[in-house]
C-alpha cells in the first residue's frame, strides 16, 4: 500500500506527457478496488479513470475528456465542484472521511458513503495542472455502523423496559430508514396461539393494519399465518400469484404491496410469539442482506416480546400480591377493631358495622342464646337499606335463613337456593350471604349479608367467611375471658414453627419463653423454612406490643416472608415486600417489627449465609474455637418508612461455628438491680462454653441459664433464641 502511495506521489508530482500519464494511472489503478479520476485543468476535465470510478456514479456516463461536472452534474449542488477548484487554486489537498453523496441521474440515485483525497497534481515545472482524487466507498460499512447503533438502541431500550409497542415500532422505522424500499410489520401472537395480534406496522395503512390484527394461524393464510404455522420463514415474491395469498389480494392492493416475506418470532424456550415481515411494493425476492436483517431483527423482536411478557407477568403477580395484602389489611384491621371490645355484644356490633358498605350495604348477626334466635346487631348503609328489614315477610325470611344455617353450620347463599330450586329471593334483596358464627365446635350466630344492587360475589363472601371466623373467636372470648389463657398460648404456638426443620450440614435449636403468664400473645417469633434450589430460610424478630394485633402481624410477617422468599431471590427484596406489607396493610396503626432475615446455602467447604438486620439485636457467630463476633450492619426497624433500606451481610460458617439469634427480650432482661443482660453478657456466656461438643441445643441451654440466673425465671418481655450450628 506504502509502495502504491509512493508511486502516486511521483506521478502527481512530476507527471510525464499525457499519454504517458494515462499509462502510468491505468498500471496503477485499472485493477484496484479504490475509485480513482485524475482531472485536468481549472474545468477538471476527466483525464483517466479506472473500472472503479464508473462502478460508483452508476455506469458509463461516457468515457471522453469532459468537465466533471458535466459528466456528474449532481456533484455540483453538494459542493464537490467548489471543493475542486479549491483545491486546483491553493494546492492545498483536501480530505474526508464518510462523507455523504447522493450519486446516480434522477429516478436512480443511490446514498453512498465515502473516504475521500483531492490531491494537487503538478507539472515538470511545478504548476499545478490538475487534481488526482482517490476513494474509497464505505457505504456498507456505514450502513453496518447504523444497523448495529439501531440494534444497540433497541437493546438498551429494551433493558430500561420501554413499552413494547415503542420498542417494535422503533424497530419498524429504524429498518425503514436503512432500507427506504422496506415496510416492515410486526403482529403477536394471541394469549390462546390461535391468532396473531396488531404489534406494529407504521408505514403500513390503517385499513390495513386494522385488516390483519387478529388474523387465524394456519395454512395459506397470507404470509404471516402461515409462516406462524409452519414455524419456518414464508418467502412470497408475488402476492397477486401466490395461492397463500388468495384471500388477501385485493387488500394487498388496495394497500399498494405486491411482496412480502415474513419469519416468525421465536422464543428462547421454542413458543411462537408472532411474526416479523417485510413488505415490497413491487414483486421482489429477498436479497441475502434482507434475509440476514430479517434474521437479527426477529430476534431483537422476541427479546422485546419476551421481556415484555415477563413485565406483564410480573405486574399481574404484583396486582395479585397486592389484591392479597389488601384482603389482609381489611380482615386483619377489622379483626383487630373487633378484638379490642371488650363486651360480646359490642363486639358482633363491631363486626356488623365492619362489613357496610366493604362487603355489602345491609347486615344482620343473629345468636342463639337459650335455645332461641335473637338479632344482636344491624348496620346499614343508609336509613333505605335499613328499612328495608322492616319490609313485610323481610324478618322472618332472614330469621329462616338463620335457622336453617345455625343447624347446619355451613354459609347458605341466595344462588345456592336457586340452584336447588327452593326458596326465591328476599323481598327487596338482589342477594344474600349467611355466614356461620362458630367456636369451640359449635355454631352460636350467623352473620348475613344482603346486597341491593349487584349481587354479592365469591371474593366478597370469602372475605365475610374469613372475618366471621375471626370474629366468632373473639366474641366466644368475651363470653369466655378464661380461656383467654389458653387461647393465646395456642395462638402462640401457631405462630412458631411447630418442630425445626431438618438442613444437612447444620444444627438448629431454638427456645421460645413467653411473658409472664402468658396470658397476652407475645410478638416475637423465629421461622425457618426450605427455598427453591437447596437453599434456605430462616429469620427472627420482634413486634412491638402484644395481643391480637402482635399475633395478626407476626403472622403477616411470616406468611409475607414465606411466599415473598418463593418469589423473589433477593434477601433485600423479601424484607422490603415485609415492609410493604406493614406499611399498607396497617394504616394508622404505629405498629413496627425488628426482624433479622437470611438465606443460608451450601457451598462445598462451608455454609454461607446473607443477613439483612432491620433493627433487631445483632447476630452473634460463635467460631468453633470459642470467639465471639457481632454482626452489625443495620436498616431501620420495618412499618417506620414506606422503603426499607438495608443491605446483606455475608456470613461464613466453617465446621463447628454458629449462628445466634435472640429477640430484645434476652438482651433487655433487667436483673433486680435494673441492669440489662445486653449483647456483652450474651456474648460471654457463648464464649464461656469452649467444648468441642458446644451443638446448638447446648448453645440454646446457654444462654437461657445466662439469662434466668441474671434476671430470674420470669421477665415482662417474651425470649426467643434460634442458633444454627455448621456441623
Amino acid at each position: 500500500m506504502s509502495l502504491q502511495s509512493d508511486r502516486l506521489d511521483a506521478v502527481a508530482a512530476h507527471p510525464g506527457s499525457p499519454p504517458r500519464r494515462s499509462e502510468e494511472y491505468e498500471d496503477l489503478f485499472d485493477q484496484a478496488p479504490v475509485i480513482f479520476a485524475a482531472l485536468s485543468g481549472p474545468a477538471h476535465l476527466l483525464e483517466a479513470a479506472n473500472p472503479a470510478f464508473f462502478e460508483a456514479i452508476g455506469g458509463d456516463r461516457g468515457r471522453g475528456e469532459v468537465p466533471i461536472g458535466e459528466l456528474i452534474p449532481e456533484l455540483a449542488p453538494q459542493g464537490v465542484l467548489d471543493r475542486l477548484d479549491a483545491v486546483y487554486r491553493t494546492g492545498t489537498a483536501y480530505r474526508a472521511r464518510a462523507a455523504r453523496l447522493v450519486l446516480g441521474p434522477p429516478g436512480a440515485e443511490r446514498e453512498g458513503f465515502f473516504d475521500f483525497t483531492y490531491e494537487p497534481r503538478r507539472d515538470a515545472l511545478g504548476r499545478i495542472d490538475g487534481v488526482v482524487v482517490i476513494a474509497v466507498e464505505t457505504t456498507a460499512f456505514h450502513h453496518a455502523q447504523l444497523l448495529a447503533a439501531e440494534q444497540r438502541l433497541l437493546l438498551e431500550q429494551i433493558a430500561s423496559d420501554a413499552p413494547l409497542g415503542e420498542i417494535l415500532t422503533g424497530m419498524a422505522r429504524a429498518i425503514e430508514e436503512l432500507s427506504p424500499e422496506l415496510i416492515v410489520s410486526v403482529l403477536l401472537t394471541d394469549p390462546d396461539g390461535t391468532h396473531l395480534l396488531h404489534g406494529t406496522g407504521p408505514s403500513l395503512p390503517a385499513f390495513y393494519n386494522d385488516a390483519i390484527d387478529g388474523i387465524a394461524i394456519g395454512p395459506d393464510v397470507g404470509s404471516c399465518g402461515t409462516a406462524a404455522y409452519l414455524r419456518e420463514p414464508v418467502i412470497v415474491t408475488d402476492i397477486a400469484t401466490d395461492s397463500r395469498w388468495k384471500d388477501y389480494r385485493d387488500l394487498a392492493a388496495r394497500a399498494d404491496v405486491a411482496a412480502c416475506w415474513s419469519t416468525p418470532i421465536m422464543g428462547t424456550d421454542d413458543r411462537l410469539l408472532g411474526t416479523f415481515a417485510m413488505y415490497h411494493r413491487a414483486p421482489k425476492a429477498p436479497a441475502d442482506k434482507d434475509v440476514a436483517l430479517s434474521g437479527a431483527f426477529a430476534r431483537i423482536a422476541a427479546l422485546a416480546i419476551e421481556r415484555h411478557q415477563a413485565l406483564e407477568a410480573e405486574r399481574a403477580a404484583q396486582e395479585r400480591e397486592k389484591a392479597v395484602r389488601d384482603d389482609l389489611a381489611f380482615v386483619l384491621e377489622a379483626s383487630t377493631a373487633i378484638t379490642r371490645e371488650p363486651h360480646y355484644g359490642d363486639c358482633l356490633q363491631c363486626l356488623a358495622r365492619l362489613t357496610v358498605p366493604a362487603l355489602a350495604p345491609l347486615c344482620t348477626v343473629h345468636v342463639l342464646e337459650d335455645g332461641r334466635t335473637r338479632r344482636i346487631a344491624v348496620a346499614a348503609a343508609t336509613p333505605a337499606d335499613e328499612e328495608l328489614l322492616a319490609a313485610p315477610g323481610m324478618q322472618e325470611e332472614v330469621d329462616r335463613a338463620v335457622r336453617r344455617v345455625l343447624a347446619s353450620g355451613m354459609t347458605e347463599t341466595d344462588h345456592a337456593d336457586v340452584a336447588r330450586g327452593g326458596r326465591p329471593a328476599l323481598p327487596g334483596v338482589t342477594d344474600y350471604a349467611s355466614v356461620p358464627l362458630g367456636a369451640r365446635g359449635r355454631t352460636f350466630g350467623v352473620l348475613t349479608l344482603l346486597a341491593t344492587g349487584p349481587p354479592l360475589d365469591g371474593h366478597a363472601i370469602a372475605l365475610a367467611e374469613e372475618l366471621a371466623r375471626r370474629a366468632a373467636s373473639s366474641a366466644d372470648n368475651a363470653h369466655q375471658f378464661t380461656d383467654r389463657v389458653r387461647l393465646a398460648r395456642d395462638l402462640q404456638a401457631g405462630l412458631l414453627p411447630p418442630e425445626l426443620p431438618r438442613i444437612p450440614g447444620a444444627d438448629l435449636a431454638a427456645s421460645y419463653h413467653p411473658a409472664g403468664e402468658g396470658l397476652d400473645v407475645g410478638g416475637d417469633f423465629y421461622d425457618v423454612f426450605p427455598l427453591p434450589n437447596h437453599r434456605w430460610a430462616l429469620m427472627i424478630g420482634d413486634v412491638c406490643g402484644r395481643g391480637a394485633l402482635a399475633a395478626t402481624t407476626t403472622g403477616m410477617v411470616r406468611h409475607t416472608a414465606r411466599a415473598a422468599a418463593r418469589l423473589l431471590h433477593d434477601p433485600v427484596a423479601v424484607v422490603a415486600a415485609i415492609n410493604d406489607a406493614l406499611t399498607e396493610g396497617l394504616v394508622g396503626e404505629d405498629f413496627f417489627v425488628s426482624l433479622v432475615y437470611g438465606e443460608l446455602r451450601h457451598t462445598a467447604s462451608h455454609l454461607t449465609l446473607d443477613l439483612i438486620r432491620a433493627g433487631h439485636v445483632p447476630p452473634l457467630v460463635r467460631r468453633a474455637d470459642g470467639a465471639v463476633e457481632q454482626v452489625t450492619p443495620s436498616g431501620l426497624l420495618l412499618g417506620v418508612a414506606p422503603a426499607f433500606d438495608g443491605r446483606v451481610c455475608r456470613v461464613d460458617l466453617f465446621p463447628g461455628d454458629s449462628l445466634v439469634l435472640v429477640t430484645d427480650g434476652i438482651t433487655e432482661a433487667r436483673s433486680a438491680a435494673g441492669e440489662f443482660f445486653d449483647e456483652h453478657r450474651l456474648a460471654a456466656a457463648l464464649h464461656a462454653r469452649r467444648t468441642a461438643s458446644a451443638g446448638a441445643a447446648a448453645l440454646v441451654e446457654s444462654v437461657n441459664a445466662a439469662v434466668t440466673a441474671f434476671a430470674g425465671p420470669s421477665t415482662p418481655d417474651d425470649q426467643a433464641t434460634l442458633v444454627l450450628t455448621a456441623t
